[in-house]
């Protein structure tokens, strides 16, 4: 699970390069340096080994899945690739809520009937969100064996908190509860493959996560997220406890009417859905609201030119989960697909130039310059950074809808 607090992908600063770490190891082991100074990466990993131990960690568990480890290259060079932020987010739907996963979701509900029937009884999250978070963390399972997604766990966490310096101490956290889970026994050694961030199972917990929030779905005694049923249980127990409204679902996508004010659509400040009706924001046909008084917030990913969504308190819970906004509409709408709803009305701006990191870098760096903070020079597209969009797109009378594509990064001018 990510940071924000909690699960798994978080929005990860840029670390020092890959190769810096493999070449300060390797400098250390040139035969013959007996005098040399510790490697980088040996000196960080012994400084994990010594807070594990102080945290009741063994020192043969430390010995033998800790020390002994080498950095994984292919773990920092996907800090700067996450799809989720790098991807049009009209990419990103279609892939993570395509016909196929789609069918193969409707086939797993029916497998797990009895299962999810059970879990919604118990925590008060639908079978259609926990399977649509089921489908877009791992295929439904599929990417659990694959050996060319999968990555030891333990040398995954290493490799950031040793070489992702904006996050050291996140990581450091991670390895050694990790280790902890080790130790416990509650996760065989042969087993203990996950993401190239560490997360791990069908739905893909973060170690302090697992450590929280994992249950034991089936009653057998253990905690297992290798295992459908506890992998599932311990979904619905995270979102449960990070605030689940029962019975709201996620939200809608949402029709707008002529002339309507874009800086209302902030994202941020909430009104209630008797509010927005009488600024004829509608729903699409088929939403069933929660009440009148629900409160939800209006967004515009793709500005005015592409499809509006009503966010219910619920998608918050969502971002909890991963804070990508492609990632929680993706979940949202392939939980919608699986209850049998429709495609969106509104297709996206396709044939917009997305802009590159770098490129997202250098407009949060002009909008600063202009007076409009966003929120830090991370290359991602947040709300911080699409308030600045907005207050910038007002100040030249432009349409304030945060959206940034080639012709908002023309307007600001090259990198100088």
């Amino acid at each position: 699970m990510r940071d924000r607090t909690a699960h798994r992908r978080s929005p990860i600063p840029r670390g020092m390069a890959a190769a810096s770490v493999v070449l300060g190891l390797q400098a250390g082991a040139a035969a013959g340096q007996e005098a040399a100074p510790a490697p980088p990466f040996a000196e960080c990993i012994a400084g994990i080994g010594a807070e594990a131990a102080a945290r009741e960690v063994p020192q043969a568990v430390i010995a033998e899945r800790l020390l002994a480890l080498t950095p994984d290259p292919e773990v920092l060079a996907a800090t700067r690739n996450q799809s989720e932020f790098v991807t049009p987010i009209w990419t990103y739907l279609d892939g993570g809520a395509s016909p196929s996963r789609i069918d193969e979701g409707k086939r797993k509900l029916q497998e797990w009937a009895t299962v999810f029937e059970e879990i919604e009884r118990r925590f008060g999250v639908d079978r259609f969100t926990l399977a649509a978070f089921w489908g877009v963390e791992s295929s439904y399972g599929a990417v659990l064996d694959n050996a060319a997604v999968v990555r030891p766990v333990v040398r995954s966490l290493a490799t950031l908190a040793c070489g992702d310096t904006g996050r050291a101490g996140y990581w450091r956290g991670e390895t050694i509860a990790a280790l902890q889970l080790l130790a416990r026994g509650e996760v065989a050694p042969e087993r203990f493959t996950g993401s190239w961030a560490g997360a791990m199972g069908h739905t893909q917990f973060m170690p302090t996560v697992y450590q929280a929030h994992a249950v034991d779905g089936d009653g057998d005694g253990r905690r297992d997220l290798w295992n459908v049923p506890d992998a599932l249980a311990s979904t619905a127990a995270y979102l449960s406890a990070m605030g689940w409204r029962p019975g709201e679902g996620w939200g809608t996508e949402a029709t707008l009417p002529e002339g309507f004010d874009y800086a209302l659509a902030d994202e941020t400040t909430p009104r209630s859905l008797a509010e927005w009706a009488a600024l004829s924001v509608r729903p699409v046909p088929g939403f069933v609201p929660p009440d009148a008084t629900t409160r939800a917030t209006l967004i515009l990913p793709a500005g005015a030119r592409g499809p509006a969504f009503l966010l219910l308190p619920n998608f918050s819970v969502i971002l909890r989960y991963n804070t990508a906004l492609a990632y929680a509409l993706t979940v949202g709408h392939l939980s919608d697909r699986l209850r049998g709803g429709p495609a969106f009305a509104r297709d996206w701006p396709r044939g917009d130039r997305i802009p590159t990191p770098e490129e997202i870098r250098t407009l949060q760096t002009r909008l600063t310059e202009r007076g409009h903070a966003a929120g830090g020079i991370d290359g991602k597209i947040g709300p911080r950074t699409r308030a600045a969009i907005r207050a910038y797109q007002a100040s030249v009378g432009l349409t304030p809808d945060g959206y940034a594509d080639g012709v908002l990064l023309d307007r600001l001018g090259p990198e100088r």
